[in-house]
């Protein structure tokens, strides 16, 4: 752990510093605001002289308004930030000559790369405590309601996946700084991961899903039914090798008290419909977090493996003076 305070410190002043990252953050922040705004003002509206309902600050999040949700902006936008951050990490050093420099310091080269991770996750930590308690002052200034203690943790627990989620997309930045030497190639390679595990893995499973378990329209209801199910299953499996599906399904189960279940669709049969009664009350706060938790398992596993490569990559590496 020596020497890690020092790169933490260093890398925080070239983050408050860097004019790409102040850019795109308050880029993100402003549309955040933007959108979270206008759900507002339209639950407002809606709801001038009704009686307000249970958990509706969470709404500020979660609904949809003429666009798309906060949540699922941060879902698509939010691993730009980590991009932002990671993609010129150590070959930026490297390309002005003072990796070998720090190297050279009576520190552990480990500090280099640790250092510069916790200074990241640290500014991601900044950007969205300060966007999710900006949109909870917008919250009750437009709509009049504080949001009680149970809806706090909830947005607690949104913060902490949020981070985890950004944090991995941080460290694939990073690991492709360390690979290329070039900044313009490690910035195009993490943009075109990102893209293909946020917008195609869906495709993708949607295809497998027809090659694997065709749906059946032409048979009785019952195969019918069955090849449907399955065929959904596949897609399923396949979608939850995306981060943003994890991620997805875990905020918008943990932020919405009555949903039961990260699934987009429950096959009941006659037992489950006499007894579906007995949930249609919102879950407690505990329920909804084993709901989400191997969702925040997942994330924070495959934060720390993407990170743990580009430990290993970069303890391995020749650093060279010139």
């Amino acid at each position: 752990m020596h020497g890690i305070f020092t790169i933490y410190q260093k890398e925080m002043e070239d983050h408050f510093s860097s004019t790409r990252f102040l850019l795109i953050t308050a880029l993100i922040v402003m549309v955040g605001v933007i959108i979270a705004s206008m759900v507002g003002m339209s639950m407002r509206e809606e709801l001038r002289g009704m009686a307000k309902p249970d958990f509706i600050f969470l709404l500020l999040f979660t609904s949809t308004g003429k666009l798309f949700s906060f949540i699922q902006f941060i879902g698509f936008f939010g691993p730009l930030i980590g991009i932002i951050l990671g993609f010129d990490a150590i070959n930026r050093e490297r390309t002005g000559r003072t990796l070998s420099k720090l190297v050279s310091q009576p520190i552990y080269r480990d500090a280099i790369i640790n250092g510069k991770f916790l200074a990241g996750m640290t500014m991601i930590a900044i950007v969205m405590v300060s966007l999710v308690l900006i949109i909870a002052g917008l919250g009750i200034r437009l709509i009049g309601v504080v949001p009680g203690a149970e809806e706090i943790g909830r947005l607690l627990i949104y913060l902490i996946l949020s981070i985890l989620y950004i944090s991995f997309w941080l460290g694939a930045a990073i690991l492709f700084s360390v690979v290329f030497r070039s900044t313009a190639t490690s910035a195009l390679a993490s943009l075109a991961v990102w893209i293909g595990l946020s917008f195609f893995i869906g495709l993708g499973g949607s295809l497998l899903a027809d090659a694997i378990a065709p749906m059946n329209q032409t048979a009785d209801m019952a195969q019918a039914q069955d090849s449907f199910v399955k065929n959904a299953e596949v897609q399923r499996a396949a979608s939850l090798l995306s981060p943003a599906t994890l991620y997805g399904d875990a905020t918008s189960t943990i932020l919405d008290p009555l949903r039961k279940t990260p699934r987009s669709f429950v096959l009941m049969g006659p037992m489950e419909r006499i007894s579906l009664s007995r949930f249609q009350n919102p879950l407690p706060l505990l329920q909804s977090v084993v709901i989400v938790a191997p969702f925040l398992i997942s994330l924070i596993a495959i934060t720390f493996i993407c990170f743990g490569i580009c430990y290993a990559v970069f303890m391995r590496q020749e650093i060279r003076s010139t």
